[in-house]
């Protein structure tokens, strides 16, 4: 079945960059990943989309969060990257990746990565 993994470091200091990567296996079709989706849940919060990349590589954002936010992929297009700067303690989350055949669907989750801001 289809698995979802975060990666990337669990403390980042204020001011720096945040950058995670969520690597996709056991697809059987690219339509199983063809928006691949980052969002958050800070404590006390609920989730909050962040962006998406889609299979050919447009990108959207969430406005609240974009002059700060990229998303990429590789070129197996099984690996997507999210890059949050000048981050600060209120960016401290849980960050998922997820991914679906459509927009707006979360059809596979990764079980999440827990990233801490604080100096």
């Amino acid at each position: 079945q289809v698995q979802l993994q975060e990666s990337g470091p669990g403390l980042v200091q204020p001011s720096q960059t945040l950058s995670l990567t969520c690597t996709v296996s056991g697809a059987t079709s690219s339509t199983n990943y063809y928006y691949s989706n980052w969002i958050r849940q800070r404590p006390g919060k609920g989730l909050e989309w962040m962006g998406t990349i889609g299979y050919s590589g447009n990108t959207y954002y969430n406005p609240i969060l974009k002059s700060r936010t990229g998303i990429s992929r590789d070129t197996s297009k099984t690996q997507f990257t999210l890059t949050l700067s000048s981050v600060a303690p209120e960016d401290t989350a849980v960050y998922y990746c997820a991914t679906g055949a459509r927009w707006g669907n979360y059809d596979y989750w990764g079980q999440g990565a827990q990233v801490t801001v604080s100096s």
